[in-house]
Parts: structure tokens; C-alpha cells; sequence
């Protein structure tokens, strides 16, 4: 299997807006789309987008999981970002028709189809750098992919950035390449400097997210992760682990969490600690990093909850388990 997104079904579907509304979708070639080189989403970044996937079950049908809720994020954050409103059905629908164009494509467990909609202003005026885009691109790619922990569950290094946020505070619900790109060169002097796989950034002491997923802390039952506001991104596994963990009898608190709260829980015996997101549905945290010093959560192994979470989400996703929250939805 080719690295994770780098591969992608030879077609996507597309809707384009302009005049005031939008045009019909339709299924185009996915090699390339024609953009001028004023386009509003190369000068200002108008672009935001979105990351689900679809599941094969042992039938051998496919299912979505959580579409409404991606779709929805999606409008919020062509919203946030001023690109032109669209209706949920619309994208819904372009969803299901490529992903049905390639079921057979779609992957058995515990590989899937990652499904890629993106949203881009096209207006070529660069003197609209304190106004919108009047056109724009919504198209929809595929990527077959394949386990995203083929290696193992190798727990990760994360250091603590404690003066710098991963985007502007306002910024932080909208899924844009923006605060992506934001992030990576802390990244990048994280690897570099101390080895880490990711930086958790803490502005204030404020424990929030990494530079790609959600931070969950696991102390005995409860779960602690940050009470959703507009300073981060409010992730779809996130929740959806959650809701599993209530299921399961754990606590679950969402509120505001201090590194030094963290580290002092994360000392304790048996304590776990995990980044949740589309591709990696749930990966364990082994090492804190403050300053010059390693802090080891727990075991530093992949916590036996941690793995149960994740198991019962992917049993759920697999269709091995009874979808008792209505997530899944046929193709």
C-alpha cells in the first residue's frame, strides 16, 4: 500500500459556484483542476476541507461514518471563512456517488477509503484581500488507505509548546490548510530538537490540541480532554470516542486542563494518554515533553483503555458491533 493519501481514485466529484449559485454536480477526472494564478484561494487562502471515511463490511457493503457530521463541520467552516454557502444535501450526495462510482475499491479491514472534500475560492481578483471570493470549487477526492498503525501502536513523544498556539484563537474550530501550515515548523524543530512526534500545544498553560488531532487524557474511569470552544478544532472522533467511553461507564470531562494538572496526572500509575482523529482513530501518547524534561505517562505503553476505545470504534466502523448511535450510513 502506498504511503497514507498519497493515492487516490482516478475520479472526484465536483460542484462549482459562481453568478450566485451553484452548478450541478458532476464526476470529472481527478488529475488535475484549472485555476487562475489570482485565485482567491492562492493569495488568501479561502480553502477549508474535510477527512471521513467509508467502510467495507464482511456483506461486502460500504458504509459512511458520520458523514452529517463532517458535512455540517464543513459548512461552519466555509462560513468562518466567507466561501460560499452550500446546502448539506448537495455535498452529501456528491459524498455518496463517488464513494458508490468505487466501492470496489474500497478496502476490507483494516484498511478503508479515506474521502477528502474540498472547499476553494477561485475568483481571480488579488485585490480582494478584505473581501470574499465570489466563485469557488467543491470537489470531493478518494485515497484508499490502508491500517494506519501497520507498524504497531508506537506510542508517541509529544512536547509541550507552552508560549505559541497552533492558529489564530478564532481560527481554531475552522478546518483550513491554514492552521496546518501554522503548525508545522514547530513541528518540524520539535522532531528536530527532542525527537518528538508531535507538538501539544498549551498556550497559557492551556492544554488544547496537537497539530493534527484532538489530546485525551485517561486517569483510571475518567477522560479529560478540553471543553469545545473556538480555539480548536471540534474533531469527529473525539466525540465519537466519547460517547463510547460513556457508554462504557468512564467519566468523561470536558473542561479546561493545566500542563501542570496533566503532568501530575499523567505520573500516576495506569494513566493513559492519546491523540484522536480520522486516521489514526486513536493513538497512544507514552512521553511528555516540558523544557529539557521527559515525562513518562503512565506505563509509557499503549494503555489497555486506550486500545479499548479504539477497538470498539473500529468494531463499530467494521460492522462488527451494533451501531447503536446511527453513525453508519449505507452506500
Amino acid at each position: 500500500m502506498a504511503a497514507f493519501g498519497t493515492l487516490f481514485m482516478p475520479e472526484m466529484a465536483v460542484a462549482r459556484f459562481s453568478d450566485g449559485g451553484w452548478s450541478q454536480p458532476e464526476i470529472v477526472a481527478s488529475n488535475s483542476i484549472s485555476l487562475h494564478p489570482g485565485a482567491h484561494v492562492l493569495h488568501y487562502a479561502s480553502t477549508c476541507f474535510e477527512g471521513l471515511k467509508a467502510f467495507r463490511h464482511d456483506d461486502g457493503s460500504i458504509h459512511l461514518f458520520r458523514m452529517d457530521r463532517n458535512v455540517a463541520r464543513m459548512q461552519q467552516s466555509s462560513e468562518l471563512l466567507s466561501l460560499p454557502a452550500f446546502e448539506a444535501p448537495m455535498l452529501e450526495q456528491m459524498i455518496t456517488d463517488i464513494v458508490r462510482r468505487f466501492a470496489a475499491e474500497v478496502p476490507a479491514p483494516p484498511g478503508s477509503m479515506y474521502i477528502r472534500p474540498t472547499h476553494i475560492g477561485t475568483e481571480a481578483a488579488i485585490g480582494k484581500a478584505a473581501a470574499p471570493t465570489a466563485s469557488s470549487l467543491l470537489y470531493v477526492l478518494l485515497s484508499p488507505v490502508g491500517d494506519y498503525f501497520a507498524g504497531g501502536a508506537k506510542p508517541l513523544r509529544l512536547l509541550l509548546e507552552e508560549n505559541g498556539a497552533r492558529c489564530a484563537a478564532h481560527m481554531g474550530m475552522v478546518k483550513s490548510g491554514g492552521n496546518y501550515a501554522s503548525a508545522l515548523q514547530p513541528i518540524l524543530k520539535a522532531r528536530a530538537s527532542v525527537q518528538a512526534d508531535q507538538v501539544l500545544f498549551c498556550p497559557g498553560g492551556d492544554v488544547q490540541e496537537t497539530g493534527a488531532a484532538n489530546f485525551l487524557l485517561i486517569d483510571g474511569n475518567e477522560i479529560i480532554t478540553k471543553a469545545l470552544d473556538t480555539s480548536f478544532l471540534h474533531g469527529v472522533t473525539r466525540d465519537s470516542i466519547l460517547t463510547l467511553a460513556r457508554d462504557l461507564g468512564m467519566t468523561v470531562s470536558e473542561r479546561e486542563l493545566s500542563v501542570d494538572e496533566l503532568l501530575e496526572r499523567a505520573a500516576k500509575p495506569g494513566a493513559e494518554a492519546a491523540l484522536s482523529g480520522t486516521a489514526a482513530v486513536l493513538t497512544p501518547v507514552g512521553t511528555l515533553i516540558r523544557g529539557n524534561t521527559e515525562h513518562q505517562v503512565g506505563s509509557g505503553e499503549a494503555g489497555p483503555v486506550t486500545m479499548k476505545l479504539r477497538q470498539a470504534l473500529n468494531a463499530i466502523q467494521w460492522g462488527k458491533a451494533e451501531d447503536k448511535h446511527g453513525w453508519l450510513r449505507k452506500v
